[in-house]
């Protein structure tokens, strides 16, 4: 990968969550100096801790809503970059807390961007959000940057707050008293090894696998834009690199979604896990209940934007994407070096050319 991120210092909060671990572990692989700031690590077998990312960076931890502590991190640690990932990232605990929801993703993202301000040697921001930061009119046509935000669940309108409250730091702060970067990136729905996250349909398709049991799907036909962890990630790292050569030129929001062969269903996503499984069946509960919390049917990016200015594209396929995620959880299950293994999928994903 063409980065100039080699022997920067980069900040990265949420290090000890799933795709925050796969970052990490990229960032380390082409040498850059890694702080991590982030709460413990919710499950024992997940990405963190097969990664031990804990021995390639500063592993701090700190809630992001404890702005004191969390600026004089930033002025001991001295960061260039600050990859944003810290949040609450369900839909369904979202209903559970919704208080908590949004005093981290949109509060704790506020702690990140003044502590950025009150930090020297701060370049370049990249707040990770997410697709849901949609206004999602169930139509068929992939979202764009420009499109309206929204979020009828608690977690999609806290998402939708966060892009923004970095809009109003952009304009009112970054552009005109500093010369920072801020940019937001919003990613569809990632799936890839070391995700064990309650109330998901990838760590829950695994857990029934592995445990003979036939997979229950909640909403076998919602449609989403699946896409492996490494596809995102890609883009980030790519931004981050774009915005050191021109900062105004790139501060904006960004999509990072799959091609159209990545736009499927649910229960497709389900078939293709026990494909590449080898065993296992399913059990399809149809529509979800007037009772169950709100989830959108249909959603979908629209990535011209990433492709046309940042020569960013997908590099794999649906197929690809859901056999290297099956791949590292039969690997994990057979005892094989994870962190081996993980690097391995890192360099080759890097090798392959743009769909």
């Amino acid at each position: 990968m063409n980065t100039n991120l080699s022997k920067r210092k980069v900040l990265v909060t949420g290090h000890t969550g799933f795709k925050g671990s796969w970052l990490t572990l990229w960032l380390k692989i082409i040498n850059a100096e890694i702080c991590g700031i982030s709460l413990d690590p919710v499950n024992i077998n997940g990405a963190f801790h097969e990664l031990n990312i804990s021995s390639i960076c500063e592993d701090i931890r700190e809630d992001i809503n404890d702005y004191e502590s969390i600026l004089s991190i930033f002025i001991e640690q001295k960061p260039e970059i600050i990859f944003h990932l810290a949040a609450q990232p369900l839909v369904i605990d979202s209903y559970e807390r919704p208080i908590e929801t949004f005093r981290t993703n949109v509060m704790g993202t506020a702690n990140i961007l003044e502590a950025c301000r009150q930090t020297p040697s701060v370049k370049v921001i990249i707040v990770i959000t997410t697709d849901k930061c949609y206004e999602n009119c169930e139509w068929i046509y992939g979202y764009r940057e420009n499109d309206r935000l929204g979020g009828r669940d608690p977690y999609s309108a806290s998402k939708a707050a966060a892009e923004l409250l970095v809009n109003s730091y952009r304009e009112s702060f970054f552009k005109s008293q500093r010369d920072i970067g801020l940019a937001t990136a919003r990613a569809g729905n990632v799936i890839g090894g070391g995700d064990w996250a309650k109330n998901r349909i990838l760590p829950d398709c695994i857990n029934s696998l592995l445990c003979n049991e036939p997979i229950k799907v909640r909403n076998p036909f919602a449609v989403r834009p699946w896409q492996h962890v490494l596809e995102p990630l890609g883009g980030y790292l790519n931004l981050a690199h774009k915005m050191l050569e021109n900062i105004n030129l790139y501060s904006e929001p960004w999509n990072f979604g799959p091609g159209y062969e990545g736009i499927k269903n649910v229960e497709a996503l389900v078939q293709e896990v026990v494909r590449c499984w080898g065993t296992g069946s399913y059990s399809a509960c149809g529509h979800p209940s007037e009772n169950s919390p709100y989830e959108a049917g249909l959603l979908t990016l629209d990535i011209a934007k990433a492709r046309n200015l940042l020569d960013w594209n997908p590099k794999l396929g649906f197929s690809e994407s859901v056999k290297m995620t099956v791949d590292w959880y039969k690997a994990q299950s057979d005892g094989i070096n994870m962190v081996d293994l993980s690097c391995k999928q890192i360099e080759d994903y890097q090798n392959r050319q743009y769909l």
